[in-house]
């Protein structure tokens, strides 16, 4: 039976497996690991690829939010408003360093934060707002950065996975105060194992995260502040500056492919195909749609037991993970978020799949509603 993954990489690999060979001998050649020329090179490309002015490469996409944060003055007690339909890691980062994470919920047709619900979510220790671009998409970054500016709040962009989407013609990642991105392999531009980096206009901010990526210090064996061990190594910079130079086309295969899929799923009733604003360039990194709530875990199991990989994002929003009980939150408090979590379903995307591989994931998901689900 024919198999289908959410997510090849081997083919991926393949396409640059030679170019990557000779970036990781040189690598070895040299026998520099952590930070170097590598990482300073990747800092600088990916800067102008953002179009910010300064970019920090740390250990993951997480601790770039938590050392963007406390860069930008978040501490204990503090407040930060995020979305509670995200990967748990963008809300940790904020409670990681003693503040508290406020929630507010989604639009429903893009599953980026609402930016109508920010202002009642604003207290007197409200310190930032952290934005998640979720699936590829940007969120609504005018109507933010009104707000933040006219409360004087922080904006930290979650762009984990969202880098290369656009905004207005602008990346994500360069409107706020810092856009924090994640290497994690099945990234868009993923590497072969943990990375991250801060892309930021701010001069001060990005020499504090410098700072905090090595301990807080200033020079060997001297520590201005207490910081942590998140380098980016020079191996997964390698990798990464590799990807890159590709990773516009990739995208744009992976718009090509979410084309195919808008114009043959919109017509299946109960099915709800991605929004994408006008403003906004999607970058596809997961392809979902919104089925009817009581059928897609049924789907689901249906697509894999056929051989084709699909995966349910974020079941259980974090204002109703057992560790966030404490914040007092209930079931029914942000609704378009509990929507989406029982109802959404990513869809195999990546630019490699052939057209019979999308020509089979189609026909499966209209056999199953033929069938009446």
């Amino acid at each position: 039976m024919n198999s289908i993954p959410l997510l090849d990489l081997k083919k991926q690999y393949k396409t640059i497996k030679k170019d990557v060979s000779a970036a990781l001998k040189g690598v070895l050649e040299a026998q520099s690991f952590i930070l170097g020329k590598e990482v300073e090179a990747l800092e600088r490309e990916m800067a102008a690829y953002c179009g910010t002015k300064f970019a920090v490469g740390v250990a993951s996409g997480t601790d770039a939010i938590q050392l963007a944060l406390r860069a930008a003055g978040v501490s204990a007690l503090d407040e930060v408003i995020t979305v509670p339909f995200t990967f748990i890691a963008t809300a940790e980062a904020i409670s990681n360093l003693g503040a508290k994470p406020v929630f507010v919920d989604i639009d429903i047709k893009t599953y980026n934060m609402d930016p109508a619900l920010i202002e009642k979510a604003v207290t007197p220790k409200t310190k930032a707002i952290v934005p998640v671009h979720l699936y590829g998409q940007a969120a609504d970054m005018d109507a933010i950065m009104e707000i933040a500016k006219r409360r004087d709040l922080k904006v930290i962009e979650d762009c984990a996975q969202a880098i290369g989407a656009t905004y207005k013609g602008k990346k994500a990642g360069a409107f706020g105060d810092a856009g924090c991105i994640s290497f994690f392999p099945s990234k868009n531009l993923g590497g072969f194992g943990d990375g991250g980096m801060v892309v930021t206009d701010n001069e001060e901010l990005y020499k504090q995260v410098k700072l905090l990526r090595v301990h807080g210090s200033t020079s060997k064996y001297s520590h201005s502040i207490l910081g942590y061990n998140s380098r980016l190594d020079n191996l997964q910079a390698a990798v990464l500056r590799v990807k890159l130079k590709s990773l516009d086309k990739w995208a744009e295969g992976r718009r090509e492919n979410a084309a195919y899929y808008n114009k043959q799923l919109s017509k299946i009733r109960g099915i709800t195909t991605p929004f994408v604003r006008q403003d906004c360039e999607h970058v596809y990194h997961q392809y979902v749609i919104l089925a009817e709530d009581a059928k897609r875990d049924n789907l689901v199991e249906f697509l894999n037991s056929g051989g084709i990989e699909s995966r349910v994002y974020y079941p259980i929003p974090l204002h109703l993970q057992e560790c966030y009980r404490g914040l007092g939150y209930k079931k029914g408090d942000f609704p378009n978020s509990e929507k989406a979590s029982i109802g959404t379903m990513a869809l195999p995307v990546y630019p490699e799949l052939k057209r019979s591989d999308k020509k089979m994931i189609v026909n499966k998901i209209k056999e199953f509603y033929s069938r009446g689900g």
